[in-house]
Protein backbone atom coordinates (compact mmCIF):
# COMPACT_ATOMS: atom_id res chain seq x y z
CA UNK A 1 0.00 0.00 0.00
CA UNK A 2 1.48 3.38 -1.05
CA UNK A 3 0.73 7.12 0.00
CA UNK A 4 -1.13 7.41 -3.03
CA UNK A 5 -3.55 4.44 -3.01
CA UNK A 6 -4.60 5.23 0.71
CA UNK A 7 -5.12 8.92 -0.12
CA UNK A 8 -7.17 8.37 -3.10
CA UNK A 9 -9.26 5.02 -1.39
CA UNK A 10 -12.50 6.22 -0.41
CA UNK A 11 -14.02 3.54 2.42
CA UNK A 12 -17.88 4.92 1.89
CA UNK A 13 -17.49 3.52 -1.04
CA UNK A 14 -16.93 -0.05 0.04
CA UNK A 15 -19.80 1.07 2.91
CA UNK A 16 -22.02 1.94 0.57
CA UNK A 17 -21.34 -1.85 -1.42
CA UNK A 18 -22.03 -3.14 2.14
CA UNK A 19 -25.20 -1.41 2.34
CA UNK A 20 -26.16 -3.03 -0.70
CA UNK A 21 -25.20 -6.29 0.62
CA UNK A 22 -27.23 -5.97 3.47
CA UNK A 23 -30.38 -4.20 1.68
CA UNK A 24 -29.78 -7.35 -0.29
CA UNK A 25 -30.22 -9.84 2.60
CA UNK A 26 -33.16 -7.64 4.08
CA UNK A 27 -35.08 -8.80 0.56
CA UNK A 28 -34.02 -12.39 0.85
CA UNK A 29 -35.27 -12.60 4.76
CA UNK A 30 -38.68 -10.66 3.63
CA UNK A 31 -38.95 -13.35 0.62
CA UNK A 32 -38.54 -16.21 3.27
CA UNK A 33 -40.80 -14.63 5.74
CA UNK A 34 -43.62 -13.89 3.34
CA UNK A 35 -42.73 -17.90 1.66
CA UNK A 36 -42.98 -19.62 4.90
CA UNK A 37 -45.60 -17.39 6.75
CA UNK A 38 -47.87 -16.58 3.74
CA UNK A 39 -48.16 -19.35 0.93
CA UNK A 40 -46.21 -21.99 1.90
CA UNK A 41 -49.05 -21.93 4.92
CA UNK A 42 -51.86 -20.74 2.80
CA UNK A 43 -51.03 -23.92 0.37
CA UNK A 44 -50.94 -26.70 3.66
CA UNK A 45 -54.25 -24.85 4.96
CA UNK A 46 -55.88 -24.95 1.08
CA UNK A 47 -54.67 -27.50 -0.92
CA UNK A 48 -53.79 -31.48 -0.86
CA UNK A 49 -52.79 -33.84 -2.84
CA UNK A 50 -49.36 -35.35 -4.37
CA UNK A 51 -48.98 -32.32 -6.40
CA UNK A 52 -49.51 -29.88 -3.56
CA UNK A 53 -47.05 -31.97 -1.40
CA UNK A 54 -44.36 -31.68 -4.41
CA UNK A 55 -45.00 -28.02 -4.75
CA UNK A 56 -44.77 -27.23 -0.94
CA UNK A 57 -41.48 -29.35 -1.29
CA UNK A 58 -40.12 -26.77 -4.03
CA UNK A 59 -41.30 -23.99 -1.63
CA UNK A 60 -38.83 -25.50 1.53
CA UNK A 61 -36.11 -25.32 -0.87
CA UNK A 62 -36.88 -22.03 -2.25
CA UNK A 63 -37.27 -20.78 1.44
CA UNK A 64 -33.87 -22.37 2.31
CA UNK A 65 -31.95 -20.59 -0.51
CA UNK A 66 -33.27 -17.28 0.18
CA UNK A 67 -32.03 -18.07 3.72
CA UNK A 68 -28.41 -18.59 2.90
CA UNK A 69 -28.59 -15.70 0.28
CA UNK A 70 -29.45 -13.99 3.30
CA UNK A 71 -27.04 -15.35 5.19
CA UNK A 72 -24.28 -15.39 2.55
CA UNK A 73 -24.90 -11.34 1.94
CA UNK A 74 -25.13 -10.64 5.58
CA UNK A 75 -21.14 -11.62 5.74
CA UNK A 76 -20.00 -10.36 2.74
CA UNK A 77 -21.83 -6.71 3.94
CA UNK A 78 -20.15 -6.98 7.42
CA UNK A 79 -16.80 -7.78 6.10
CA UNK A 80 -16.77 -4.90 3.39
CA UNK A 81 -18.00 -2.79 6.45
CA UNK A 82 -15.05 -3.84 8.76
CA UNK A 83 -12.47 -3.78 5.62
CA UNK A 84 -13.30 -0.03 5.58
CA UNK A 85 -13.29 0.22 8.71
CA UNK A 86 -9.83 -0.56 9.17
CA UNK A 87 -9.15 1.10 5.90
CA UNK A 88 -10.66 4.47 7.47
CA UNK A 89 -8.49 4.47 10.44
CA UNK A 90 -5.08 3.98 8.45
CA UNK A 91 -6.42 6.71 6.21
CA UNK A 92 -7.33 9.08 9.07
CA UNK A 93 -3.66 8.72 10.40
CA UNK A 94 -2.10 9.44 7.04
CA UNK A 95 -4.31 12.56 6.77
CA UNK A 96 -3.77 13.85 10.08
CA UNK A 97 -0.30 13.68 9.65
CA UNK A 98 -0.36 15.51 6.22
CA UNK A 99 -2.40 18.03 7.84
CA UNK A 100 0.54 18.44 10.14
CA UNK A 101 3.27 18.43 8.11
CA UNK A 102 1.64 21.30 6.13
CA UNK A 103 0.64 23.36 9.20
CA UNK A 104 4.55 23.16 9.78
CA UNK A 105 5.79 24.50 6.18
CA UNK A 106 6.97 20.57 5.61
CA UNK A 107 6.42 18.47 1.91
CA UNK A 108 5.00 15.28 1.80
CA UNK A 109 6.44 13.55 -1.22
CA UNK A 110 5.04 10.79 -3.22
CA UNK A 111 7.21 8.08 -1.57
CA UNK A 112 6.17 8.84 1.86
CA UNK A 113 9.26 10.88 2.72
CA UNK A 114 8.94 14.23 4.34
CA UNK A 115 11.14 17.05 3.54
CA UNK A 116 11.24 20.17 6.20
CA UNK A 117 12.51 23.56 5.70
CA UNK A 118 16.23 25.31 6.95
CA UNK A 119 15.81 25.69 11.09
CA UNK A 120 14.35 28.85 11.97
CA UNK A 121 17.23 30.10 13.83
CA UNK A 122 21.27 30.16 14.09
CA UNK A 123 23.08 27.36 15.65
CA UNK A 124 26.39 28.56 16.26
CA UNK A 125 26.14 31.16 13.43
CA UNK A 126 24.56 29.37 11.03
CA UNK A 127 21.09 28.53 9.90
CA UNK A 128 20.58 25.02 10.07
CA UNK A 129 19.92 23.34 6.65
CA UNK A 130 16.57 21.99 5.83
CA UNK A 131 16.42 18.21 4.10
CA UNK A 132 13.91 15.16 4.02
CA UNK A 133 13.44 12.20 6.07
CA UNK A 134 11.57 8.55 5.96
CA UNK A 135 9.67 6.81 8.32
CA UNK A 136 10.05 3.78 10.30
CA UNK A 137 6.97 1.71 11.19
CA UNK A 138 8.26 -0.55 14.27
CA UNK A 139 8.32 0.78 17.47
CA UNK A 140 11.93 0.16 17.76
CA UNK A 141 13.09 1.45 14.21
CA UNK A 142 11.19 4.89 15.80
CA UNK A 143 12.69 5.25 18.39
CA UNK A 144 15.81 4.88 17.10
CA UNK A 145 15.14 7.91 14.67
CA UNK A 146 13.84 10.17 17.14
CA UNK A 147 17.00 9.56 18.84
CA UNK A 148 19.33 10.63 15.60
CA UNK A 149 16.62 13.21 14.79
CA UNK A 150 16.47 14.86 18.18
CA UNK A 151 20.46 15.25 17.19
CA UNK A 152 20.26 17.71 14.60
CA UNK A 153 20.75 21.34 15.19
CA UNK A 154 17.01 21.82 12.98
CA UNK A 155 14.43 21.69 15.69
CA UNK A 156 11.95 21.01 12.12
CA UNK A 157 14.28 17.37 11.63
CA UNK A 158 12.08 15.72 14.95
CA UNK A 159 8.93 16.98 14.46
CA UNK A 160 9.10 15.72 10.24
CA UNK A 161 10.68 12.48 12.17
CA UNK A 162 7.64 12.26 13.85
CA UNK A 163 5.19 12.85 11.16
CA UNK A 164 7.29 10.56 8.46
CA UNK A 165 7.06 7.42 11.47
CA UNK A 166 3.18 8.26 11.38
CA UNK A 167 2.63 8.35 7.82
CA UNK A 168 4.71 4.85 7.90
CA UNK A 169 2.76 3.32 10.21
CA UNK A 170 -0.32 4.31 8.40
CA UNK A 171 0.45 2.89 5.79
CA UNK A 172 1.76 -0.21 7.29
CA UNK A 173 -1.80 -0.89 8.74
CA UNK A 174 -3.28 -0.31 5.65
CA UNK A 175 -1.29 -2.75 3.56
CA UNK A 176 -1.66 -4.99 6.84
CA UNK A 177 -5.24 -4.42 6.37
CA UNK A 178 -5.33 -5.22 2.60
CA UNK A 179 -3.43 -8.55 3.37
CA UNK A 180 -5.62 -9.80 5.84
CA UNK A 181 -8.93 -8.61 3.69
CA UNK A 182 -8.08 -9.57 0.49
CA UNK A 183 -8.07 -13.29 0.56
CA UNK A 184 -11.29 -13.43 2.92
CA UNK A 185 -13.13 -11.32 0.50
CA UNK A 186 -12.02 -13.48 -2.07
CA UNK A 187 -13.30 -16.36 -0.43
CA UNK A 188 -16.89 -14.82 -0.01
CA UNK A 189 -18.08 -16.66 -3.41
CA UNK A 190 -20.42 -19.16 -4.05
CA UNK A 191 -20.97 -22.41 -5.79
CA UNK A 192 -21.92 -21.92 -9.34
CA UNK A 193 -24.64 -24.02 -9.75
CA UNK A 194 -28.17 -23.52 -8.18
CA UNK A 195 -28.36 -25.81 -5.10
CA UNK A 196 -27.51 -24.85 -1.79
CA UNK A 197 -26.11 -28.11 -0.28
CA UNK A 198 -24.91 -28.98 3.06
CA UNK A 199 -21.27 -28.31 2.21
CA UNK A 200 -22.74 -24.67 1.08
CA UNK A 201 -24.29 -24.16 4.67
CA UNK A 202 -21.30 -25.80 5.86
CA UNK A 203 -19.08 -23.28 4.49
CA UNK A 204 -21.79 -20.30 5.33
CA UNK A 205 -20.21 -21.03 8.86
CA UNK A 206 -16.32 -21.00 8.09
CA UNK A 207 -16.87 -18.20 6.13
CA UNK A 208 -18.57 -16.28 9.06
CA UNK A 209 -15.71 -17.88 11.04
CA UNK A 210 -13.01 -15.82 9.08
CA UNK A 211 -14.49 -12.60 8.79
CA UNK A 212 -15.57 -12.20 12.15
CA UNK A 213 -11.56 -13.06 12.82
CA UNK A 214 -10.70 -10.30 10.56
CA UNK A 215 -13.08 -7.82 12.01
CA UNK A 216 -12.35 -8.24 15.10
CA UNK A 217 -11.49 -4.00 15.29
CA UNK A 218 -14.67 -3.60 13.71
CA UNK A 219 -16.64 -5.34 15.97
CA UNK A 220 -15.17 -4.89 18.95
CA UNK A 221 -16.10 -0.91 18.14
CA UNK A 222 -19.77 -2.16 18.21
CA UNK A 223 -21.06 -2.70 21.71
CA UNK A 224 -21.64 -6.58 22.82
CA UNK A 225 -23.86 -7.53 25.36
CA UNK A 226 -23.14 -6.74 28.81
CA UNK A 227 -21.54 -10.16 30.87
CA UNK A 228 -24.05 -11.91 32.77
CA UNK A 229 -26.64 -9.67 31.88
CA UNK A 230 -30.41 -10.23 32.89
CA UNK A 231 -33.00 -9.84 30.26
CA UNK A 232 -33.75 -6.54 30.72
CA UNK A 233 -30.25 -5.08 30.22
CA UNK A 234 -30.14 -7.39 27.01
CA UNK A 235 -33.41 -5.73 25.56
CA UNK A 236 -31.50 -2.27 26.47
CA UNK A 237 -28.33 -3.07 24.95
CA UNK A 238 -30.45 -4.85 21.64
CA UNK A 239 -32.40 -1.38 21.45
CA UNK A 240 -29.22 0.85 22.08
CA UNK A 241 -27.62 -0.82 18.50
CA UNK A 242 -28.37 0.53 14.91
CA UNK A 243 -30.07 -1.62 12.62
CA UNK A 244 -26.24 -2.03 11.12
CA UNK A 245 -25.10 -2.96 13.85
CA UNK A 246 -27.58 -5.71 14.98
CA UNK A 247 -27.56 -7.08 11.56
CA UNK A 248 -23.55 -7.39 12.43
CA UNK A 249 -24.06 -9.52 15.64
CA UNK A 250 -27.03 -11.28 13.93
CA UNK A 251 -24.50 -12.54 10.96
CA UNK A 252 -20.96 -12.70 12.87
CA UNK A 253 -22.65 -13.88 16.36
CA UNK A 254 -25.63 -16.17 15.32
CA UNK A 255 -25.78 -18.07 18.27
CA UNK A 256 -24.52 -15.79 21.12
CA UNK A 257 -27.83 -13.47 19.81
CA UNK A 258 -29.82 -16.50 19.81
CA UNK A 259 -29.64 -17.71 23.19
CA UNK A 260 -29.90 -13.63 24.75
CA UNK A 261 -33.60 -13.78 27.00
CA UNK A 262 -35.41 -10.93 26.74
CA UNK A 263 -34.89 -10.42 22.99
CA UNK A 264 -37.58 -10.24 20.57
CA UNK A 265 -38.52 -13.61 19.39
CA UNK A 266 -38.03 -12.24 15.54
CA UNK A 267 -34.46 -11.60 16.16
CA UNK A 268 -33.55 -14.62 18.41
CA UNK A 269 -35.34 -16.64 15.61
CA UNK A 270 -33.83 -15.35 12.56
CA UNK A 271 -30.71 -15.97 14.72
CA UNK A 272 -31.21 -19.78 15.41
CA UNK A 273 -32.12 -20.59 12.30
CA UNK A 274 -28.80 -19.46 10.91
CA UNK A 275 -26.84 -21.37 13.63
CA UNK A 276 -29.46 -24.55 13.01
CA UNK A 277 -28.94 -24.37 8.86
CA UNK A 278 -25.10 -24.29 9.83
CA UNK A 279 -24.69 -26.32 12.11
CA UNK A 280 -27.32 -28.65 9.80
CA UNK A 281 -24.82 -28.27 7.17
CA UNK A 282 -21.86 -29.08 8.78
CA UNK A 283 -22.97 -32.50 10.52
CA UNK A 284 -24.46 -33.70 7.13
CA UNK A 285 -21.12 -32.98 5.49
CA UNK A 286 -19.03 -34.68 8.37
CA UNK A 287 -21.72 -37.68 8.04
CA UNK A 288 -20.94 -38.06 4.21
CA UNK A 289 -17.42 -38.42 4.77
CA UNK A 290 -18.02 -41.62 6.70
CA UNK A 291 -18.52 -44.96 5.29
CA UNK A 292 -22.03 -46.46 5.87
CA UNK A 293 -22.70 -49.74 8.09
CA UNK A 294 -22.27 -52.76 6.15
CA UNK A 295 -24.94 -54.54 4.88
CA UNK A 296 -24.55 -57.81 6.84
CA UNK A 297 -24.59 -56.15 10.10
CA UNK A 298 -25.54 -59.61 11.95
CA UNK A 299 -25.26 -63.46 11.29
CA UNK A 300 -27.31 -66.26 12.84
CA UNK A 301 -25.57 -68.59 14.67
CA UNK A 302 -26.32 -72.20 13.39
CA UNK A 303 -24.92 -74.18 16.35
CA UNK A 304 -24.86 -73.65 20.55
CA UNK A 305 -27.66 -70.97 20.96
CA UNK A 306 -30.00 -71.82 18.02
CA UNK A 307 -31.25 -68.59 16.39
CA UNK A 308 -28.80 -66.34 18.46
CA UNK A 309 -27.69 -63.17 16.24
CA UNK A 310 -24.42 -61.70 16.84
CA UNK A 311 -22.60 -58.86 14.49
CA UNK A 312 -20.65 -60.09 12.22
CA UNK A 313 -16.94 -58.91 11.90
CA UNK A 314 -17.16 -56.45 9.22
CA UNK A 315 -19.99 -54.68 11.62
CA UNK A 316 -17.43 -54.76 14.77
CA UNK A 317 -14.85 -53.51 12.69
CA UNK A 318 -17.16 -50.63 11.14
CA UNK A 319 -18.35 -49.59 14.88
CA UNK A 320 -15.51 -49.39 16.28
CA UNK A 321 -13.84 -47.26 13.83
CA UNK A 322 -17.20 -44.87 12.90
CA UNK A 323 -19.99 -46.13 15.35
CA UNK A 324 -19.49 -43.30 17.58
CA UNK A 325 -19.49 -40.39 15.68
CA UNK A 326 -21.87 -41.97 12.99
CA UNK A 327 -24.89 -42.13 16.08
CA UNK A 328 -23.72 -38.95 16.87
CA UNK A 329 -24.44 -37.54 13.54
CA UNK A 330 -27.37 -39.21 12.48
CA UNK A 331 -28.84 -38.64 16.45
CA UNK A 332 -28.41 -35.07 15.94
CA UNK A 333 -29.50 -34.34 12.66
CA UNK A 334 -32.86 -36.29 13.38
CA UNK A 335 -33.23 -33.67 16.30
CA UNK A 336 -32.86 -30.91 13.46
CA UNK A 337 -35.35 -32.91 11.38
CA UNK A 338 -37.88 -32.38 13.07
CA UNK A 339 -37.70 -28.70 13.72
CA UNK A 340 -37.90 -28.32 10.49
CA UNK A 341 -40.33 -30.37 9.66
CA UNK A 342 -42.27 -28.40 12.30
CA UNK A 343 -41.24 -24.90 10.29
CA UNK A 344 -42.86 -26.76 7.41
CA UNK A 345 -46.10 -27.32 9.07
CA UNK A 346 -46.73 -23.55 9.78
CA UNK A 347 -50.25 -23.20 8.29
CA UNK A 348 -51.84 -26.65 8.60
CA UNK A 349 -54.50 -26.63 9.96
CA UNK A 350 -54.34 -22.67 10.76
CA UNK A 351 -51.07 -23.84 13.01
CA UNK A 352 -49.44 -20.41 13.47
CA UNK A 353 -45.86 -19.75 12.58
CA UNK A 354 -43.02 -21.72 14.83
CA UNK A 355 -39.85 -19.73 16.46
CA UNK A 356 -36.41 -21.16 17.18
CA UNK A 357 -35.79 -19.31 20.61
CA UNK A 358 -32.73 -21.54 21.73
CA UNK A 359 -30.28 -23.91 19.36
CA UNK A 360 -27.19 -25.89 20.33
CA UNK A 361 -25.66 -28.91 18.88
CA UNK A 362 -23.34 -29.03 21.93
CA UNK A 363 -23.71 -32.02 24.05
CA UNK A 364 -27.09 -33.15 24.49
CA UNK A 365 -28.40 -30.60 22.45
CA UNK A 366 -30.74 -27.10 23.07
CA UNK A 367 -34.09 -26.84 21.22
CA UNK A 368 -36.49 -24.09 22.27
CA UNK A 369 -39.66 -24.00 19.85
CA UNK A 370 -42.75 -21.84 19.97
CA UNK A 371 -46.05 -22.51 18.41
CA UNK A 372 -46.85 -18.94 18.11
CA UNK A 373 -44.97 -15.70 18.84
CA UNK A 374 -44.70 -15.27 22.56
CA UNK A 375 -44.16 -11.72 22.54
CA UNK A 376 -47.97 -11.11 21.71
CA UNK A 377 -49.77 -13.79 22.23
CA UNK A 378 -52.46 -13.38 25.61
CA UNK A 379 -51.54 -16.69 26.71
CA UNK A 380 -48.23 -18.51 26.78
CA UNK A 381 -47.23 -22.03 27.84
CA UNK A 382 -43.14 -23.51 28.24
CA UNK A 383 -43.11 -26.79 28.63
CA UNK A 384 -40.01 -28.43 30.35
CA UNK A 385 -39.57 -32.63 29.10
CA UNK A 386 -38.01 -34.75 31.28
CA UNK A 387 -35.33 -37.83 30.98
CA UNK A 388 -33.70 -39.10 28.38
CA UNK A 389 -34.52 -35.76 26.26
CA UNK A 390 -32.42 -34.97 23.99
CA UNK A 391 -31.48 -33.02 20.73
CA UNK A 392 -32.25 -36.38 18.73
CA UNK A 393 -35.69 -36.84 20.66
CA UNK A 394 -36.86 -33.30 20.50
CA UNK A 395 -39.43 -34.33 17.81
CA UNK A 396 -42.34 -36.00 19.84
CA UNK A 397 -41.88 -32.53 22.29
CA UNK A 398 -42.80 -30.47 19.41
CA UNK A 399 -45.71 -32.71 18.38
CA UNK A 400 -46.65 -32.41 22.32
CA UNK A 401 -47.00 -28.87 22.53
CA UNK A 402 -48.22 -28.87 18.74
CA UNK A 403 -51.07 -30.95 20.22
CA UNK A 404 -51.39 -28.39 23.31
CA UNK A 405 -51.61 -25.12 20.99
CA UNK A 406 -54.77 -26.88 19.00
CA UNK A 407 -56.48 -27.59 21.97
CA UNK A 408 -55.61 -24.01 23.36
CA UNK A 409 -56.31 -22.42 20.56
CA UNK A 410 -59.97 -24.01 20.15
CA UNK A 411 -60.82 -23.16 23.55
CA UNK A 412 -59.35 -19.77 23.68
CA UNK A 413 -62.28 -18.13 21.73
CA UNK A 414 -60.90 -14.47 20.65
CA UNK A 415 -57.46 -14.84 22.29
CA UNK A 416 -53.73 -15.81 20.92
CA UNK A 417 -51.65 -18.97 22.71
CA UNK A 418 -48.19 -19.90 22.48
CA UNK A 419 -46.83 -23.12 23.30
CA UNK A 420 -42.83 -23.59 23.81
CA UNK A 421 -41.06 -26.63 24.19
CA UNK A 422 -37.73 -25.64 26.47
CA UNK A 423 -34.87 -28.17 26.17
CA UNK A 424 -32.32 -25.70 27.37
CA UNK A 425 -31.11 -27.76 29.98
CA UNK A 426 -28.78 -30.87 30.28
CA UNK A 427 -31.80 -33.59 30.75
CA UNK A 428 -30.96 -37.05 32.54
CA UNK A 429 -30.29 -39.06 29.89
CA UNK A 430 -30.63 -42.46 31.85
CA UNK A 431 -33.23 -43.14 34.28
CA UNK A 432 -31.62 -45.92 35.92
CA UNK A 433 -27.96 -43.61 36.19
CA UNK A 434 -29.40 -40.21 36.28
CA UNK A 435 -32.41 -39.72 37.25
CA UNK A 436 -32.30 -40.14 40.80
CA UNK A 437 -29.59 -36.64 40.93
CA UNK A 438 -31.14 -33.63 41.76
CA UNK A 439 -28.19 -31.40 39.83
CA UNK A 440 -29.57 -31.33 36.32
CA UNK A 441 -32.48 -29.94 37.89
CA UNK A 442 -30.89 -27.72 40.12
CA UNK A 443 -28.05 -26.58 37.55
CA UNK A 444 -30.93 -26.02 34.61
CA UNK A 445 -33.68 -24.07 36.92
CA UNK A 446 -32.04 -20.48 36.96
CA UNK A 447 -32.12 -20.52 32.84
CA UNK A 448 -35.62 -21.66 32.96
CA UNK A 449 -36.36 -18.43 35.14
CA UNK A 450 -34.25 -16.13 33.22
CA UNK A 451 -36.25 -17.41 29.79
CA UNK A 452 -39.48 -17.02 31.82
CA UNK A 453 -38.45 -13.39 32.77
CA UNK A 454 -37.49 -12.47 29.14
CA UNK A 455 -40.99 -13.32 27.87
CA UNK A 456 -41.65 -10.51 30.07
CA UNK A 457 -39.13 -8.47 28.95
CA UNK A 458 -39.54 -9.26 25.06
CA UNK A 459 -43.27 -8.24 25.32
CA UNK A 460 -44.07 -5.96 21.98
CA UNK A 461 -47.90 -5.67 23.35
CA UNK A 462 -48.94 -3.39 26.36
CA UNK A 463 -50.34 -6.38 28.26
CA UNK A 464 -48.90 -9.22 29.91
CA UNK A 465 -49.30 -12.60 28.77
CA UNK A 466 -50.95 -15.22 31.16
CA UNK A 467 -48.20 -17.92 31.73
CA UNK A 468 -48.19 -21.70 32.16
CA UNK A 469 -45.13 -23.26 33.36
CA UNK A 470 -45.36 -26.90 32.19
CA UNK A 471 -43.26 -30.35 33.86
CA UNK A 472 -43.20 -33.31 32.72
CA UNK A 473 -41.42 -36.36 34.71
CA UNK A 474 -38.21 -34.59 35.72
CA UNK A 475 -39.38 -31.69 33.97
CA UNK A 476 -41.68 -30.84 36.60
CA UNK A 477 -38.33 -31.26 38.97
CA UNK A 478 -37.10 -28.31 36.91
CA UNK A 479 -39.70 -26.10 37.68
CA UNK A 480 -39.97 -27.28 41.31
CA UNK A 481 -36.21 -26.17 41.53
CA UNK A 482 -36.64 -23.05 39.72
CA UNK A 483 -39.38 -21.58 42.48
CA UNK A 484 -37.20 -23.13 45.15
CA UNK A 485 -34.25 -21.10 43.73
CA UNK A 486 -35.68 -17.92 42.68
CA UNK A 487 -39.14 -16.82 41.36
CA UNK A 488 -41.14 -18.60 39.03
CA UNK A 489 -42.06 -16.01 36.70
CA UNK A 490 -45.51 -17.70 36.11
CA UNK A 491 -49.31 -17.45 36.74
CA UNK A 492 -50.01 -21.23 36.77
CA UNK A 493 -48.22 -24.66 37.14
CA UNK A 494 -49.15 -27.75 35.68
CA UNK A 495 -47.46 -31.03 36.48
CA UNK A 496 -47.46 -34.46 34.53
CA UNK A 497 -46.17 -37.58 35.98
CA UNK A 498 -44.09 -35.61 38.58
CA UNK A 499 -41.83 -37.82 40.37
CA UNK A 500 -41.30 -34.80 43.07
CA UNK A 501 -40.53 -31.06 42.58
CA UNK A 502 -38.61 -30.28 45.61
CA UNK A 503 -40.84 -28.47 47.93
CA UNK A 504 -43.46 -29.98 49.88
CA UNK A 505 -46.16 -28.14 48.82
CA UNK A 506 -48.29 -25.94 46.28
CA UNK A 507 -47.94 -22.89 48.05
CA UNK A 508 -43.96 -22.57 47.09
CA UNK A 509 -44.91 -22.85 43.89
CA UNK A 510 -44.69 -18.54 43.45
CA UNK A 511 -47.88 -18.60 41.77
CA UNK A 512 -51.66 -17.62 43.27
CA UNK A 513 -53.56 -19.82 45.91
CA UNK A 514 -55.43 -22.39 43.44
CA UNK A 515 -53.02 -22.40 40.28
CA UNK A 516 -51.00 -25.46 40.77
CA UNK A 517 -52.26 -28.78 38.69
CA UNK A 518 -51.27 -32.45 38.37
CA UNK A 519 -52.38 -34.79 36.65
CA UNK A 520 -51.21 -38.64 37.26
CA UNK A 521 -52.27 -40.97 34.67
CA UNK A 522 -53.45 -44.95 35.59
CA UNK A 523 -50.10 -47.16 35.58
CA UNK A 524 -47.64 -44.15 35.51
CA UNK A 525 -45.22 -45.74 38.31
CA UNK A 526 -42.48 -42.63 38.05
CA UNK A 527 -44.10 -40.81 40.65
CA UNK A 528 -43.25 -43.26 43.47
CA UNK A 529 -40.18 -44.76 41.90
CA UNK A 530 -38.90 -40.95 42.17
CA UNK A 531 -40.42 -39.78 45.26
CA UNK A 532 -37.14 -40.93 47.43
CA UNK A 533 -35.44 -38.62 45.21
CA UNK A 534 -37.40 -35.65 44.39
CA UNK A 535 -39.94 -34.97 47.03
CA UNK A 536 -40.48 -32.34 49.43
CA UNK A 537 -40.98 -31.89 52.95
CA UNK A 538 -44.26 -29.69 54.50
CA UNK A 539 -44.53 -30.03 58.09
CA UNK A 540 -46.35 -26.91 58.68
CA UNK A 541 -49.24 -28.73 57.04
CA UNK A 542 -49.52 -31.82 58.40
CA UNK A 543 -48.00 -33.71 55.66
CA UNK A 544 -44.32 -34.80 56.66
CA UNK A 545 -41.55 -36.07 54.55
CA UNK A 546 -41.41 -37.29 50.60
CA UNK A 547 -44.44 -35.37 49.61
CA UNK A 548 -44.64 -35.31 45.95
CA UNK A 549 -47.78 -33.20 43.76
CA UNK A 550 -49.84 -35.98 43.83
CA UNK A 551 -50.30 -36.39 47.07
CA UNK A 552 -53.27 -34.72 48.30
CA UNK A 553 -51.07 -33.00 51.36
CA UNK A 554 -49.32 -30.95 48.66
CA UNK A 555 -52.35 -28.85 47.88
CA UNK A 556 -52.57 -29.26 43.65
CA UNK A 557 -55.49 -29.59 41.84
CA UNK A 558 -55.62 -33.19 40.46
CA UNK A 559 -56.70 -32.95 37.15
CA UNK A 560 -58.42 -36.19 35.44
CA UNK A 561 -56.23 -37.78 32.60
CA UNK A 562 -58.36 -40.07 31.23
CA UNK A 563 -54.74 -41.80 29.87
CA UNK A 564 -52.35 -44.87 30.68
CA UNK A 565 -49.16 -44.78 31.57
CA UNK A 566 -46.02 -42.31 31.67
CA UNK A 567 -45.78 -40.68 28.17
CA UNK A 568 -50.28 -40.05 26.96
CA UNK A 569 -50.65 -37.28 28.65
CA UNK A 570 -50.51 -34.84 25.56
CA UNK A 571 -52.44 -37.46 23.38
CA UNK A 572 -54.93 -35.69 21.02
CA UNK A 573 -59.02 -35.79 22.25
CA UNK A 574 -57.66 -36.96 25.42
CA UNK A 575 -59.20 -35.19 28.79
CA UNK A 576 -55.76 -34.62 29.91
CA UNK A 577 -54.61 -32.41 27.00
CA UNK A 578 -58.33 -30.54 27.34
CA UNK A 579 -57.74 -30.21 30.69
CA UNK A 580 -54.12 -28.87 30.61
CA UNK A 581 -55.59 -26.47 27.55
CA UNK A 582 -58.35 -24.80 29.84
CA UNK A 583 -55.44 -23.98 32.07
CA UNK A 584 -53.08 -22.35 30.13
CA UNK A 585 -56.11 -20.22 28.85
CA UNK A 586 -57.66 -19.79 31.85
CA UNK A 587 -60.50 -20.78 31.86
CA UNK A 588 -60.76 -23.26 34.93
CA UNK A 589 -64.40 -23.61 35.01
CA UNK A 590 -63.49 -25.88 32.56
CA UNK A 591 -60.88 -27.92 33.89
CA UNK A 592 -62.30 -31.81 35.13
CA UNK A 593 -61.03 -32.41 38.57
CA UNK A 594 -60.97 -35.45 40.33
CA UNK A 595 -63.48 -36.98 43.20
Amino acid sequence: MDLKTLKELKPAEYESAADGYRALADMARTAKDRLETSVAAGMRNSLEGEAADAAHVELQELGANFQYTQTECGVVSTALNGFAFDMAAAKRKLEAAIVDAQADRMTVNPDGTVTYPAGPDKVNGAIPDGGSTGGYSTPQAQAVGRQAANLSPNPYAARAQGIADRISTALAEATAADEKWAPQLRSLRADDDLTVSARDWADTGSDASGARGAADRYLDAIAGPPKDASPAENAQWWKSLSDEERDAHITMNPASVGALDGLPAGVRDEANRTVLAQKQGQYQAALDLLPPPPTNKYVTLAHGKAGHRVPTVEYKEWLQKYGEDYERLTHSLKGMQSIEERFAKTGAEGLPEAYLLGFSAEGTGRAIIANGNPDTADHTAVYVPGTTTNLGSIGGDINRMTNLWRDADRAVGAGSVSTITWLGYDAPQSIAKDAAFSHYADEGAPAYNRFLDGLDTSRAVDTPSHTTAIGHSYGSTLIGSAARQGDLNADDVIFAGSPGVQVGSAGRMDVPQGHVWNQEAAWDVVPDFGRAAHSGNEWSMGGGVMIIPSDAAFGANQMVTGTSGHSDYWEPNTTSLQNQASVVVGQYGDVKIED
